[in-house]
């Protein structure tokens, strides 16, 4: 790439390039910002990521990532109802507490069972899993997997593991989301809406 600016800051736009959502258009625009908002972005940001380099890691209860060794929902002992829910990566953990309807704790696979890339169980937390339903009095494990092929055979997986543990297996209800309109919904989703209907 032929350098228009010093080249640490091509260095910069090329590692914000690689960011999911930014490309290198998006990513030099954020770094020309930056570096015009020096006090207000740029040096706060830079001192933001070396803590975060520093301190992050893996919740060792349940994967989240966290300061701590052990994270906030963890640690809270409001949300040891006996509720877990189920979810493949942090991100999704993320999106669940943002409707701030679930209250009580999770479990983050780290993927899923996928043949095609040689991912077995041992790959993702399924045995760490199995441990915490049986070592935490968990009465409900939720399912809240995402709707691919690859997805509902880690479900399937997992039920199989945990069956027979006295423990209630449920998932997330899937479908029409709110505001979606059918004419641009794929057939799955719709057959899901419909095979889930409810009276109304």
């Amino acid at each position: 790439m032929q350098e228009r600016a010093g080249r640490e800051i091509e260095q910069l736009v090329d590692l914000m390039a690689r960011l999911p959502g930014l490309g290198p258009r998006s990513a030099r625009r954020a770094v020309l910002q930056m570096i015009k908002k020096r006090g207000q972005l740029l040096e706060p940001l830079a001192k933001s990521i070396a803590e975060v380099s520093a301190t992050a890691r893996e919740c060792m209860a349940c994967g989240n990532i966290s300061g701590l060794e052990t994270c906030a929902i963890c640690n809270d002992p409001a949300r040891q109802n006996g509720e877990m829910c189920i979810v493949e990566d942090v991100s999704d953990l993320w999106a669940m507490e943002r409707t701030s309807l679930f209250k009580g704790t999770y479990h983050v696979l780290g993927g899923v069972l996928s043949a095609l890339d040689g991912v077995g169980p041992d790959a993702l937390r399924i045995p760490r899993l199995v441990e915490r339903v049986h070592q935490h009095n968990i009465s409900e494990v939720i399912l809240a997997l995402n709707a691919t092929i690859d997805g509902q055979t880690t479900a399937h997986y997992i039920v199989d593991q945990i069956e027979g543990s006295n423990v209630r297996i449920t998932s997330l209800a899937q479908g029409v989301p709110i505001g979606g309109e059918l004419d641009y919904l794929d057939d799955g989703t719709i057959s899901a809406a419909l095979k889930a209907r409810k009276a109304f």
